[in-house]
């Protein structure tokens, strides 16, 4: 980064600015910071560009572009205003040296390493063309490499493969050493075949540190990649196959991005296995040839051997930049781009899964229309008992869904439900029902085959819960807690008080949390105890503290290092201490976090887990209030947590249907999946869920529903 320039602006858009983190031919990249400590990459346009109704319409298409490959997931666009009188977009920073920058520091990559990034790469394509994109600027300078993995950036001048409306005539739109003969000669006519041929010039330049077509001026170069053939010197034996394949100048004839990811994974790592026990480099640097001029012996041994220094940088290089066979795309200071990183599982958890009978990966739309009733969009949900899975919420009715197949077992109702369903018990499934604006039901349906079994007026503005007698409620009239039996049958009643009350069910014991105020979150918590004909006072909690649970049958709550009201975007309240509750005595135990932390927080077998909508998990123990790890994982918008004991493993997905595995003992990255490839229209507008059927994974993203194996969810 370098400092400000004269002329340069302080803020852009509310994000007040750093310095520069680069620059290129249409615009300006700052480092900024939002208000509330958010680092971004602000990419300001050129004032001639600005004038220019094309370039508006282009930088509006890179825009949408880093949305559609990874939307909110890992917020490539954190803000943006295409339409000021310098357009400008923000997203998320992510520090690290390009390949161009890590090659020339260090020299090329070694065979495993160039292997690991082919993976990587070749993953990311495949999402990005996924969702009907090219990229058409694949080059060294356009792949960061992070602490994990390597990241392509910059999607600038990507585009819609079959909208070709805004190529320009006379200007050329690339990079040449790594454009595709078709890009440079019918620009039209690029498919994403052009991205497989730009990827085989990237292989070489990291395999050798120079591309197969470099020349002394682009138009040299790219005449060389039109009518030229590859210069592969210096490429080693094993990797010649693929990126001749891939140079290809026949588009059709290029291999699909499944079949190279398919000869990568079998490529031979005998050389690279030999190269890490001798401290050499598998990729000697090229060969002398036309382009060169370096013919001494005394250029030649040093291009063939590796210092000690440079062995123990290559060396370290391999552990810290390419770990493991995936790679990520992100949004960097110069572009955005979009998290794909696909692993098969590691020797130690690989197991055979319990699942379903029949199981299979599955996906289903939950969505069902029903004819001249009016949706209320909210949030849809599941939840499971054994191998039975139930989903509900607006926009559908309730459903039974075959864990196995996704197949739609029964449905039930005519009008869509208002909410997720509130849980499944003793052969039966609670949901909710709003037959008008004024009234609510809960309603209890046979889990074998969707019949009413009963229903009962509620409260319509407080959650229902279960308990371990059976289902608590409010009242319609405020006036009583109501507890219910598994036939329907009222079991008891409780006063409520003249305040904001909910019912709770912490431990699976009934309780009441109210507030004396006319507003939740106004005035401390009073946590009520509840029993047939009594409501008593167990203990006061302060304002805004947050119910999560219960640990050893005390409840436990999250207490704020501030109840001030902050109406700020992105603001996340932060959290100090752990509040544990003694029901026999009241006494409240404070347990100090050993830094105040934020993000929405579930408690899961003793352990309280924070997602920041950043995508930075922390553990800490429920217990202690220890910090047992943090991980900052660069999905955004993560679901809660569900946890494998089987594999000790913490599940996450996101709007877009990815899914994401954190070692629960460490925080390590496991791994993670690539996007759906149609979520729904809903999917920035629902929150994500994840949960378990036996071990099989089934996650929501909009109104889509899917299933896929804790072992190798590709």
């Amino acid at each position: 980064m370098t400092p400000l320039s004269t002329g340069d602006p302080e803020s852009i858009g509310g994000y007040t600015l750093l310095g520069r983190l680069g620059a290129g031919g249409m615009g300006v990249v700052y480092l900024g910071v939002s208000a509330s400590g958010r680092q971004v990459a602000v990419k300001l346009v050129h004032g001639p560009y600005a004038q220019e109704d094309e370039f508006r319409t282009r930088f509006r298409q890179e825009i949408a572009a880093a949305r559609r490959v990874s939307g909110a997931f890992t917020a490539p666009v954190v803000d943006a205003d295409p339409d000021a009188e310098r357009p400008w977009m923000a997203t998320l920073y992510v520090p690290g040296l390009t390949l161009s920058e890590v090659v020339e520091k260090d020299g090329p990559l070694r065979l495993r390493d160039v292997r690991a990034l082919g993976l990587g790469l070749t993953e990311a394509l495949r999402d990005i063309h996924r969702v009907g994109l090219v990229h058409r600027d694949l080059k060294p300078g356009n792949v960061l490499m992070t602490e994990d993995g390597p990241r392509v950036i910059d999607f600038g001048i990507s585009r819609a493969s079959g909208n070709q409306n805004l190529t320009t005539t006379g200007r050329m739109i690339g990079t040449p050493p790594f454009m595709s003969p078709e890009q440079l000669a019918s620009p039209r006519d690029v498919t994403p075949a052009s991205d497989v041929f730009a990827l085989g010039s990237l292989l070489v330049f990291a395999a050798v540190g120079t591309g197969p077509f470099d020349a002394d001026s682009p138009y040299i170069t790219g005449y060389q990649v039109v009518h030229g053939t590859p210069d592969l010197g210096g490429v080693h034996e094993t990797l010649l196959g693929i990126v001749g394949r891939c140079l290809d100048k026949d588009p059709a004839a290029r291999p699909e991005l499944t079949d190279i990811h398919r000869m990568l994974q079998t490529l031979a790592e005998s050389d690279a296995t030999t190269s890490a026990k001798t401290g050499q480099s598998a990729n000697p640097r090229r060969h002398p040839t036309s382009r060169s001029t370096a013919t001494t012996s005394a250029a030649a041994a040093t291009d063939t051997s590796t210092s000690t220094s440079t062995s123990t940088s290559k060396r370290r290089r391999a552990r810290t930049l390419l770990t493991g066979l995936g790679a990520a795309l992100a949004v960097t200071g110069l572009g955005i781009g979009v998290a794909v990183f696909v692993s098969g599982p590691d020797t130690a958890t690989a197991r055979a899964a319990s699942l379903p009978d029949g199981w299979r990966p599955w996906q289903t739309k939950l969505r069902s229309d029903v004819k001249g009733v009016r949706l209320n969009y909210d949030s849809p949900g599941c939840v499971t008992e054994g191998s039975a899975l139930f989903c509900g919420g607006t926009g559908f009715t309730a459903a039974r869904i075959d864990a196995a197949s996704g197949r739609t077992l029964w449905r039930a109702g005519t009008r869509p439900q208002g909410a997720e369903p509130i849980g499944v018990r003793d052969g039966l499934v609670y949901m909710y029902e709003d037959p008008d604006d004024r009234t609510r039901r809960v309603v209890a349906l046979d889990a074998a085959t969707g019949h009413r079994r009963w229903q009962r007026d509620i409260n319509k503005s407080q959650d229902t819960v279960l308990y371990d007698g059976g289902l608590l409620a409010l009242s319609p009239d405020y006036s009583s807690f109501v507890a219910y039996g598994p036939s329907g049958k009222e079991l008891w009643r409780a006063p409520s008080l003249n305040e904001v009350c909910t019912p709770s069910a912490p431990g699976g014991a009934p309780y009441a949390l109210c507030s004396a105020g006319t507003e939740p979150g106004q005035a401390p918590v009073e946590l009520m105890k509840l029993a047939p004909g009594s409501l008593t006072k167990t203990a006061t909690l302060p304002k805004k503290a947050e119910a999560l649970g219960a640990v050893g049958g005390q409840p436990l709550f999250l207490a704020p290092q501030t109840a001030k009201d902050v109406y700020e975007a992105g603001y996340e309240r932060p959290y100090n201490a752990l509040l544990r509750v003694v029901p026999d005595t009241g006494q409240v135990r404070r347990i100090p976090l050993a830094h105040p932390l934020t993000g929405a927080a579930t408690l899961v077998d003793g352990v309280v887990y924070f997602v920041r909508s950043d995508g930075t998990v922390t553990a800490v123990s429920a217990h202690s209030g220890k910090q047992l790890w943090q991980k900052t994982t660069d999905m955004e918008s993560l679901s809660a947590p569900t946890v494998s004991e089987t594999y000790k493993r913490v599940y996450f997905s996101n709007r877009f249907g990815r899914l994401l595995a954190l070692d629960s003992r460490t925080g390590a990255e496991a791994w993670r999946t690539s996007a759906l490839d149609a979520p729904g229209d809903k999917a920035q507008a629902y929150p994500p869920r994840v949960l378990l059927v036996k071990d099989a994974i089934v996650a929501l993203a909009g109104d889509t529903a899917f299933s896929r194996s804790p072992n190798r969810p590709t």
